[in-house]
Formats: C-alpha cells, sequence, structure tokens
C-alpha cells in the first residue's frame, strides 16, 4: 500500500467467480486519483492475462458496499444487506460476464482514503474538467488522423 498526497493505492486479494463450483484468488489494485475526483480505478490480475484495468464511479463503489447499485457494464452489491462482510462486483463485456467477491472491510478502508483526499460531494472543486476534455478530444482526434 503506497500513498502520497496525489493518489490513494491499495491491494486486495478477491475471489474471481468462474462459476458455481470454481472461484480463485486475485490481487486486485485498486487506485485514486483526485486529478479525476469522481473515479475509481480496479486493476485485476488473472493468471495467464495481461492486467485489466476497469474505471468507474467512486460513488458507485460507494453506495455498492451497502446496497445493490449500479446499471449496464458494472454492478456492485453486498452478498447480504444486513452485514458489510462480503461484496460482489459484477462486470459485463459484450456477452460475457466476470463476477468478483471482495471482503467489504479494505474497500471500505480504501474509500475512506480516498474521502480523506477528496471529501465525497466536494469532487467539483478538484476535478478540472477543461483539462480532461481537451485530453480526451486530442486522443480522439490523433486516433481519427491515424485511422484515416
Amino acid at each position: 500500500m503506497r500513498e502520497s498526497a496525489q493518489t490513494v493505492q491499495a491491494e486486495v486479494m478477491m475471489s474471481f467467480l468462474v462459476s458455481e463450483e470454481l472461484a480463485f484468488r486475485i490481487p486486485v489494485e485498486l487506485g485514486y486519483e483526485p486529478d479525476d475526483p469522481y473515479a475509481v480505478r480496479l486493476t485485476f490480475h488473472l493468471p495467464g492475462d495481461a492486467p485489466v484495468t476497469w474505471t468507474f464511479g467512486r460513488e458507485l463503489l460507494v453506495d455498492g458496499v451497502a446496497r445493490p447499485c449500479g446499471e449496464g457494464d458494472v454492478r456492485i452489491a453486498p452478498t447480504d444487506p444486513e452485514s458489510l462482510g462480503e461484496v460482489l462486483i459484477r462486470l459485463q463485456v459484450g456477452a460475457d460476464q466476470a463476477v468478483f467477491r471482495s471482503s467489504a472491510a479494505p474497500l471500505i478502508a480504501f474509500l475512506d482514503r480516498t474521502d480523506r483526499v477528496v471529501p465525497l460531494g466536494q469532487e467539483a472543486s478538484f476535478a478540472d474538467f477543461d483539462a480532461h476534455l481537451d485530453e480526451a478530444l486530442g486522443r480522439i482526434l490523433a486516433e481519427e488522423q491515424s485511422a484515416g
């Protein structure tokens, strides 16, 4: 676990649920940067594959620890809404779905550390939307020029 004034990082062991009968533990890196205050990044290290990073709303992870939430590609829910024991993270890619189970405690600890860097509800004062927009537009234009 490393943390600087700029980033919050942690590593959590999660179970990758392959089927009802098969699951295996994998390391997942959690990352948060105040330059992108609304987002968290989860990097999954699956055996034999390159790491895969998913970026989604920090608020989705905050809410998903306590109650089922999310729609579309990312859904997060506690396994038992009565306790803060474990959380299921479902990631959808086309027809394929990957499900991960994590203890809620390290996720809550990570989110608490992000809240100390950028308090929930105060993200707008940290976000530099113009810079992100310029960067995104630059990438899109570069891709179009290289493709055309």
